[in-house]
Formats: C-alpha cells, structure tokens, sequence
C-alpha cells in the first residue's frame, strides 16, 4: 500500500501556505534517508529535492536583494550567503514547527536527528523543491518570501562574515593568515558536532564547537575577535 500523508502532518503543510496536493511528493520532502534503512521504503529520501530547493531559495532571495537596492555584487553575495545558509534554513524550520514532521529513523531520532540543523535546513530546502514540483516557481518564491520576511527586512548577513573580518584583522596587523583545525568530531553523521580551533601564530587561539564545519569556523573567528581583536 502505497503511504499517506498523515493528517496533522497533511493539516500543518496547509497552514503553512504549502498546499499539498498529491501525497508523494511531498512525503519524499520529509523522509530522511534513516526511515528507509529502517525498514521502510514507501518514499525516497529528500535529498533530489533538496538539491531543487537550494536552487529556486538562492534565486528568489538573489532577485529580491537585487531589486532591494544597489548594493555592490561583494555586499549582495554575503547578503545571499547567509539569508541561504543552512543555519537561517534550520530557524525557518523551527519557527514553523517543523521538527515533528520530519520522517526519521529511530535511531536517528534518538540521536536527536529532528533537532539537528544540518536536517533541518536540508528538509526546509526540499520542501520548497516540493512546492516548486506542484505549483510552480512562482508560488515557490512567493512561500518563501512570506516565510523569509524578517530575516530579508532584518540584519542577517549585513555585517561582515566573523572569518573575513579576522582575515582583515591579521592582515592589518601585519599577522600570519589565521589557521583553522578541526580538533574534534562527534555524534553520528546526520547529527555531527564539529570543534574548530583558529589560531594566529604569535597571538592566541580560540575554539568552537556546532553542527558543521562552516558554522564552527565563524564561531570560532567570533571569539577570537573577542578575546584578542
């Protein structure tokens, strides 16, 4: 028998401007590749429309800061950059309430898989590959424009990136080019936790710890800038 949305799951999507419409699809958005492994094979895992949905989110967050006003291209790609991350991704799909729905295994669950901002960034992408499928790139933009509001009228990515901003700080301070180091990986691949050491010969070091690389490296050139900036 071929698999259903489930009703609160099917009630939520609705709520939240995604109109579902055909079943599969969208169940496919949901399924992490641990619920197949565990004995279920009624969808496909999300990651081909993953890969969709990253692709439809960077062009219509592209197209409004282009038509937002005439920042140049260096300001416009840090902008982007971070309003896509999988970190802004992971707040969008807490903020909606997505965690429940995401189909896991129980083992990744129990590891804490629907927390994880790596899954949820990944699932918010491919739910919006979902509605790019079923309604087309218009509707897409315009669900992600409503569910993106404050974080496109906000600060996110204003700023200088934390690991530019140390790059700059060395070199005017006539300081070899800051070194970063994975000092420790832990947890399961859908639920990893990666410790970043950067350090500047002659001056210090700082570390942190988050859920990829990318996120623990700025993290780490933010309490670098801390501590010795």
């Amino acid at each position: 028998m071929t698999a259903a949305l489930a009703p609160d799951t099917r009630a939520w999507l609705t709520a939240q401007g995604f109109a579902p419409a055909a079943d599969a699809v969208w169940l496919e958005a949901l399924t992490h590749g641990s619920f197949n492994g565990s004995g279920s094979a009624d969808a496909a895992d999300y990651q081909r429309l993953e890969f969709l949905g990253d692709r439809v989110l960077g062009l219509s967050v592209a197209a409004w800061l282009f038509r937002a006003g005439d920042a140049p291209e260096g300001k416009l790609s840090q902008r982007l950059n971070a309003l896509v991350s999988g970190a802004t991704c992971a707040r969008i799909a807490r903020s909606i309430g997505l965690p429940p729905h995401i189909r896991l295994g129980k083992q990744a669950r129990d590891d804490g898989g629907s927390d994880s901002d790596k899954i949820l960034g990944d699932v918010m992408e491919a739910l919006i590959g979902a509605c790019f499928i079923e309604h087309g790139f218009e509707a897409a933009q315009t669900l992600i424009y409503r569910l993106w509001a404050s974080e496109l009228e906000g600060d996110v990515g204003k700023s200088k990136h934390p690991k530019s901003a140390l790059q700059e700080w060395a070199a005017g301070n006539r300081r070899m080019t800051p070194l970063y180091e994975v000092v420790d990986r832990s947890g399961p691949d859908h639920a990893a936790r990666f410790t970043v050491r950067v350090s500047v010969r002659n001056v210090g070091a700082a570390e942190a710890t988050a859920s990829s690389k990318g996120e623990a490296e700025k993290l780490a050139a933010k309490a670098f800038l801390e501590q010795f900036g």
